[in-house]
């Protein structure tokens, strides 16, 4: 019996390095953005040509990998990518799924409201929100409404995507209207401060939605590695004060990560 287990239990990891190998094939290949020879991937993943070929065979099998009869290079098929539109990793309802427990977790530990937003259509849409123990979130912070993109923290996030082009056009069809005496009403004060975003990963809402509340943000990533949304902490500026910030803040910035790998990124 033990030499059973033994044996049953050597197939699983031989199994499970199988896996992981066609996994980091198709990862190379798709990586690469052109055919490529099988030498070429046996030597870039240190695996043996014939190991590689026999991987290869499999997934060309499947369909996720054609070779070129010509040249004996490999690609990637596009079959990986109606997986991935199976998925469908932007759909409201799945990220809720996933940033709730985050959201709990949060409001926890700063004992302040908490919510997730996305970006529609130079917007940002609130898709999930958690409200503290007798804590009040601002006014717009309510799932499916919308806010400005240019004086939330979530949506300064979003605008680092932006070309300067695309910038213009979310003024010419948005505006940068003024909210409070601290919103940042033209191009010039608002590309100034996503410089400073970008350099330092986050952003914050110092009383631009509403006077008297404060707001700090991090980046939520996709497969894309792109900029879909954020995450934040909300509450009176008096309670989430700097020193809140500085001794808190990577509780907010890990939970961003987190829900980043887990849509992809």
């Amino acid at each position: 019996v033990r030499n059973m287990i033994m044996e049953r239990n050597k197939n699983a990891i031989m199994s499970n390095q199988s896996t992981e190998k066609a996994l980091r094939i198709m990862e190379y290949l798709a990586s690469c953005g052109r055919p490529m020879r099988l030498l070429d991937i046996s030597e870039a993943l240190e695996i043996n040509s014939s190991t590689a070929g026999r991987f290869l065979n499999a997934l060309i099998n499947c369909g996720y990998v054609i070779q070129d009869p010509e040249t004996l290079r490999y690609s990637m098929t596009y079959k990986i990518c109606r997986i991935a539109n199976m998925i469908n990793v932007e759909n409201d309802v799945k990220i809720q799924q996933i940033t709730h427990p985050y959201l709990e977790q949060i409001s926890e530990i700063f004992d302040e409201s908490s919510c997730v937003s996305i970006e529609r259509d130079m917007e940002m849409v609130y898709i999930d929100v958690y409200t503290g123990r007798g804590r009040a979130l601002m006014s717009r912070q309510r799932i499916g409404n919308t806010a400005p993109m240019h004086c939330t923290g979530n949506g300064k996030l979003c605008l680092l995507n932006y070309s300067e082009e695309q910038l213009d056009r979310l003024i010419c069809q948005r505006g940068l209207p003024r909210f409070t005496e601290y919103t940042l009403t033209t191009k010039e004060a608002l590309m100034e401060r996503l410089e400073e975003i970008r350099k330092v990963g986050y952003a914050c809402d110092e009383e631009e939605c509403e006077i008297g509340m404060r707001c700090l943000a991090y980046p939520i990533r996709d497969y894309t590695r792109r900029i879909i949304g954020g995450i934040s902490i909300t509450g009176p500026s008096s309670r989430l004060n700097s020193e809140v910030l500085m001794n808190k803040a990577h509780y907010l910035q890990t939970a961003a990560e987190e829900i980043s790998s887990k849509l992809g990124y």
